[in-house]
Protein backbone atom coordinates (compact mmCIF):
# COMPACT_ATOMS: atom_id res chain seq x y z
CA UNK A 1 0.00 0.00 0.00
CA UNK A 2 1.49 3.48 -1.47
CA UNK A 3 1.10 6.60 1.19
CA UNK A 4 -1.60 7.70 -0.89
CA UNK A 5 -3.65 4.55 -0.66
CA UNK A 6 -3.22 4.65 2.86
CA UNK A 7 -4.24 8.22 3.73
CA UNK A 8 -7.44 7.49 2.18
CA UNK A 9 -8.19 4.45 4.15
CA UNK A 10 -7.30 6.81 7.04
CA UNK A 11 -9.29 9.87 5.81
CA UNK A 12 -12.25 7.21 5.52
CA UNK A 13 -11.94 6.38 9.25
CA UNK A 14 -11.67 10.25 10.86
CA UNK A 15 -14.41 11.76 8.51
CA UNK A 16 -16.74 8.30 10.16
CA UNK A 17 -15.22 9.82 13.82
CA UNK A 18 -15.74 13.45 13.32
CA UNK A 19 -19.11 13.20 11.57
CA UNK A 20 -20.03 11.17 14.51
CA UNK A 21 -18.95 13.45 17.45
CA UNK A 22 -20.60 15.97 15.23
CA UNK A 23 -24.02 14.33 15.97
CA UNK A 24 -23.05 13.73 18.99
CA UNK A 25 -22.75 17.47 19.97
CA UNK A 26 -25.83 18.23 18.43
CA UNK A 27 -27.51 15.77 21.08
CA UNK A 28 -25.70 17.29 24.05
CA UNK A 29 -26.91 20.84 22.60
CA UNK A 30 -30.61 19.99 22.55
CA UNK A 31 -30.21 17.95 25.81
CA UNK A 32 -31.06 14.62 24.10
CA UNK A 33 -28.24 13.46 25.95
CA UNK A 34 -27.84 14.47 29.68
CA UNK A 35 -24.70 12.72 31.09
CA UNK A 36 -21.27 14.15 30.68
CA UNK A 37 -20.07 13.77 27.08
CA UNK A 38 -15.98 13.66 26.05
CA UNK A 39 -15.61 14.41 22.21
CA UNK A 40 -12.20 13.22 20.32
CA UNK A 41 -13.17 16.01 17.38
CA UNK A 42 -10.05 17.97 16.15
CA UNK A 43 -8.39 14.22 17.45
CA UNK A 44 -9.48 12.01 15.40
CA UNK A 45 -6.66 11.92 12.92
CA UNK A 46 -4.30 10.09 15.84
CA UNK A 47 -6.76 7.16 15.98
CA UNK A 48 -7.59 6.96 12.72
CA UNK A 49 -3.95 6.41 11.63
CA UNK A 50 -3.10 3.82 13.78
CA UNK A 51 -5.48 1.46 13.25
CA UNK A 52 -5.03 1.62 9.73
CA UNK A 53 -1.50 0.98 10.39
CA UNK A 54 -2.30 -1.50 12.38
CA UNK A 55 -5.06 -2.96 10.25
CA UNK A 56 -1.96 -3.35 7.71
CA UNK A 57 -0.05 -5.37 9.81
CA UNK A 58 -2.85 -7.87 10.68
CA UNK A 59 -2.56 -7.09 14.34
CA UNK A 60 -5.57 -6.93 17.04
CA UNK A 61 -4.41 -5.36 19.87
CA UNK A 62 -5.70 -4.84 23.32
CA UNK A 63 -6.70 -1.43 23.56
CA UNK A 64 -6.83 0.64 26.45
CA UNK A 65 -8.72 4.48 25.53
CA UNK A 66 -9.23 7.11 28.35
CA UNK A 67 -11.94 9.49 28.12
CA UNK A 68 -12.09 10.78 24.74
CA UNK A 69 -12.39 7.39 23.51
CA UNK A 70 -15.26 7.35 20.03
CA UNK A 71 -12.68 7.57 17.82
CA UNK A 72 -10.76 5.02 19.26
CA UNK A 73 -13.92 3.10 19.11
CA UNK A 74 -14.74 3.62 16.02
CA UNK A 75 -11.45 3.60 14.16
CA UNK A 76 -10.91 0.23 15.32
CA UNK A 77 -14.30 -1.11 13.41
CA UNK A 78 -16.53 -0.47 17.21
CA UNK A 79 -20.06 -0.54 15.20
CA UNK A 80 -21.48 2.42 14.95
CA UNK A 81 -24.92 1.45 15.74
CA UNK A 82 -23.80 0.12 18.88
CA UNK A 83 -21.76 3.58 19.81
CA UNK A 84 -25.35 5.33 19.02
CA UNK A 85 -27.17 3.34 21.37
CA UNK A 86 -24.77 3.27 24.05
CA UNK A 87 -24.67 7.00 24.33
CA UNK A 88 -28.49 7.20 24.29
CA UNK A 89 -28.42 4.81 27.58
CA UNK A 90 -29.64 1.70 25.84
CA UNK A 91 -28.81 -1.58 27.02
CA UNK A 92 -28.13 -2.60 23.15
CA UNK A 93 -25.03 -0.65 23.77
CA UNK A 94 -21.63 -2.02 23.16
CA UNK A 95 -21.14 -0.92 27.05
CA UNK A 96 -25.02 -2.38 28.20
CA UNK A 97 -26.15 1.32 28.01
CA UNK A 98 -23.64 1.30 31.28
CA UNK A 99 -20.46 3.50 29.73
CA UNK A 100 -21.54 6.02 28.54
CA UNK A 101 -19.16 8.32 27.23
CA UNK A 102 -16.72 8.21 29.42
CA UNK A 103 -15.98 3.98 29.48
CA UNK A 104 -16.61 2.36 26.08
CA UNK A 105 -15.69 -1.43 26.16
CA UNK A 106 -16.19 -3.44 23.58
CA UNK A 107 -15.21 -7.47 23.98
CA UNK A 108 -15.45 -7.64 19.59
CA UNK A 109 -12.62 -5.28 18.97
CA UNK A 110 -10.76 -5.71 22.62
CA UNK A 111 -11.32 -2.25 23.62
CA UNK A 112 -11.59 -1.99 27.54
CA UNK A 113 -13.25 0.89 29.39
CA UNK A 114 -12.27 3.59 31.17
CA UNK A 115 -12.71 4.37 35.29
CA UNK A 116 -12.94 7.80 35.05
CA UNK A 117 -9.58 7.88 37.51
CA UNK A 118 -7.01 9.94 35.22
CA UNK A 119 -3.75 7.55 33.55
CA UNK A 120 -5.24 4.24 35.19
CA UNK A 121 -5.78 2.70 31.99
CA UNK A 122 -1.96 2.80 31.76
CA UNK A 123 -1.36 0.52 34.62
CA UNK A 124 -4.50 -1.62 33.74
CA UNK A 125 -3.06 -1.65 30.14
CA UNK A 126 0.55 -2.35 31.03
CA UNK A 127 -0.80 -5.54 33.59
CA UNK A 128 -2.73 -6.92 31.00
CA UNK A 129 0.39 -6.34 28.51
CA UNK A 130 2.43 -8.33 30.91
CA UNK A 131 0.17 -11.28 31.55
CA UNK A 132 -0.53 -11.66 28.37
CA UNK A 133 1.81 -10.39 26.23
CA UNK A 134 -0.49 -9.73 23.71
CA UNK A 135 0.03 -6.71 21.56
CA UNK A 136 -1.53 -3.63 23.63
CA UNK A 137 -1.89 0.55 22.95
CA UNK A 138 -2.85 2.70 25.46
CA UNK A 139 -4.09 6.31 24.73
CA UNK A 140 -3.87 9.07 27.03
CA UNK A 141 -3.26 12.73 27.32
CA UNK A 142 0.02 14.67 27.98
CA UNK A 143 -1.85 15.38 31.65
CA UNK A 144 -1.97 11.91 32.27
CA UNK A 145 1.74 10.86 31.43
CA UNK A 146 2.54 13.44 34.52
CA UNK A 147 0.87 11.01 37.04
CA UNK A 148 3.62 8.90 39.36
CA UNK A 149 1.82 5.62 38.70
CA UNK A 150 2.04 6.25 34.47
CA UNK A 151 5.88 7.14 35.24
CA UNK A 152 6.13 3.67 37.26
CA UNK A 153 4.44 1.48 33.78
CA UNK A 154 6.51 3.28 31.74
CA UNK A 155 9.46 1.71 34.06
CA UNK A 156 7.98 -1.47 33.92
CA UNK A 157 7.30 -1.93 30.34
CA UNK A 158 11.09 -0.72 29.84
CA UNK A 159 11.83 -3.69 32.23
CA UNK A 160 10.32 -6.29 30.83
CA UNK A 161 10.53 -5.23 27.01
CA UNK A 162 6.73 -5.36 26.78
CA UNK A 163 5.04 -5.36 23.06
CA UNK A 164 3.06 -1.96 24.03
CA UNK A 165 2.59 1.33 22.51
CA UNK A 166 1.89 4.45 24.22
CA UNK A 167 -0.09 7.46 22.66
CA UNK A 168 0.05 10.49 24.10
CA UNK A 169 -2.98 12.70 22.64
CA UNK A 170 -0.41 16.51 23.19
CA UNK A 171 -3.45 18.83 23.06
CA UNK A 172 -1.20 21.32 25.63
CA UNK A 173 -3.94 21.05 27.81
CA UNK A 174 -5.05 19.62 31.39
CA UNK A 175 -8.22 20.94 31.32
CA UNK A 176 -7.60 24.10 30.85
CA UNK A 177 -4.09 24.84 32.15
CA UNK A 178 -1.32 24.64 29.68
CA UNK A 179 1.78 22.01 29.42
CA UNK A 180 4.09 25.09 29.72
CA UNK A 181 2.77 26.01 33.59
CA UNK A 182 2.94 22.32 34.53
CA UNK A 183 6.01 21.19 33.45
CA UNK A 184 9.53 21.47 31.73
CA UNK A 185 9.98 18.42 30.80
CA UNK A 186 8.97 16.86 27.14
CA UNK A 187 7.24 13.21 26.84
CA UNK A 188 9.88 12.05 24.35
CA UNK A 189 12.70 13.26 26.79
CA UNK A 190 11.17 10.78 29.69
CA UNK A 191 10.45 8.08 27.49
CA UNK A 192 13.79 8.13 26.70
CA UNK A 193 15.16 8.84 30.32
CA UNK A 194 13.34 5.25 30.77
CA UNK A 195 14.84 4.14 27.56
CA UNK A 196 11.89 3.41 25.65
CA UNK A 197 12.15 4.16 21.69
CA UNK A 198 10.06 7.73 21.39
CA UNK A 199 8.83 10.11 19.04
CA UNK A 200 7.35 13.20 19.13
CA UNK A 201 5.57 14.29 15.97
CA UNK A 202 2.83 16.31 14.70
CA UNK A 203 -0.81 15.39 13.64
CA UNK A 204 -0.32 13.71 10.66
CA UNK A 205 -1.17 10.25 8.69
CA UNK A 206 2.37 10.63 7.16
CA UNK A 207 4.29 11.27 10.10
CA UNK A 208 2.79 8.76 12.46
CA UNK A 209 3.06 6.16 9.80
CA UNK A 210 6.82 6.82 9.55
CA UNK A 211 7.43 6.80 12.95
CA UNK A 212 5.49 3.72 13.89
CA UNK A 213 5.90 1.42 10.65
CA UNK A 214 8.65 -0.68 11.26
CA UNK A 215 8.78 -1.27 15.09
CA UNK A 216 5.51 -0.97 16.14
CA UNK A 217 5.17 -4.05 18.89
CA UNK A 218 8.60 -5.29 18.64
CA UNK A 219 9.60 -3.44 21.53
CA UNK A 220 8.27 -1.03 23.80
CA UNK A 221 7.29 2.54 22.28
CA UNK A 222 6.08 6.05 22.77
CA UNK A 223 4.91 8.68 20.48
CA UNK A 224 3.98 12.20 21.12
CA UNK A 225 1.40 13.53 19.09
CA UNK A 226 0.76 17.24 19.10
CA UNK A 227 -3.09 17.76 18.11
CA UNK A 228 -6.23 19.87 19.06
CA UNK A 229 -9.69 19.47 20.17
CA UNK A 230 -12.64 21.06 19.22
CA UNK A 231 -15.12 21.43 21.86
CA UNK A 232 -14.87 21.60 25.75
CA UNK A 233 -12.85 18.93 28.14
CA UNK A 234 -16.22 18.18 28.29
CA UNK A 235 -19.83 19.03 27.49
CA UNK A 236 -21.15 20.88 24.68
CA UNK A 237 -18.96 24.27 23.93
CA UNK A 238 -16.41 25.19 21.15
CA UNK A 239 -12.77 26.05 22.27
CA UNK A 240 -12.02 29.75 21.72
CA UNK A 241 -8.16 28.60 21.10
CA UNK A 242 -7.25 28.55 17.24
CA UNK A 243 -7.02 24.77 16.40
CA UNK A 244 -5.91 23.34 13.19
CA UNK A 245 -7.81 20.68 11.49
CA UNK A 246 -6.20 17.64 10.15
CA UNK A 247 -9.69 16.42 8.34
CA UNK A 248 -9.90 20.05 6.27
CA UNK A 249 -6.52 19.98 5.50
CA UNK A 250 -6.04 16.04 4.46
CA UNK A 251 -9.30 16.91 1.99
CA UNK A 252 -7.91 19.43 0.45
CA UNK A 253 -4.94 17.96 -0.01
CA UNK A 254 -6.67 14.57 -1.16
CA UNK A 255 -9.14 16.55 -3.55
CA UNK A 256 -12.18 16.44 -5.26
CA UNK A 257 -12.36 12.32 -4.28
CA UNK A 258 -11.47 13.34 -0.73
CA UNK A 259 -14.69 15.64 -0.60
CA UNK A 260 -16.57 12.79 -2.17
CA UNK A 261 -15.46 10.29 0.46
CA UNK A 262 -16.21 12.83 3.11
CA UNK A 263 -19.93 13.82 2.03
CA UNK A 264 -20.98 10.11 1.94
CA UNK A 265 -19.93 9.43 5.08
CA UNK A 266 -21.58 12.80 6.47
CA UNK A 267 -25.00 11.78 5.05
CA UNK A 268 -24.33 8.08 6.14
CA UNK A 269 -23.71 8.89 10.02
CA UNK A 270 -26.80 11.82 10.10
CA UNK A 271 -29.01 8.90 9.00
CA UNK A 272 -27.79 6.58 11.08
CA UNK A 273 -28.44 8.91 14.12
CA UNK A 274 -31.69 9.90 12.90
CA UNK A 275 -32.70 6.53 12.48
CA UNK A 276 -31.69 5.42 16.10
CA UNK A 277 -32.60 8.37 17.75
CA UNK A 278 -36.66 8.23 16.65
CA UNK A 279 -37.26 7.04 20.10
CA UNK A 280 -36.23 10.10 22.03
Amino acid sequence: MNIKEFQFKVLKRASLCRHFENEVFKKVKNKKINFPVYLSAGQEYISASIAQLISIKGYKPLLFGQHRGHSIYLSFGGDVVSLINELLGRKNGCTDGMGGSLSIHSKKINMFGHDGFMGSNATIGVGACFSSKKPTIIFIGDAALEEDYVLASLSWISKKNLPILFVVEDNDYAVLTKKEERRDWAAKDLAKAFKIKAFDVKDDPKEIFKALNKNIFKKPMLINIHTNRFFWHAGAGTDKQDVFDRLKKEIKNLGKKAKIIDQKIKIKVENLWAKHSEKL
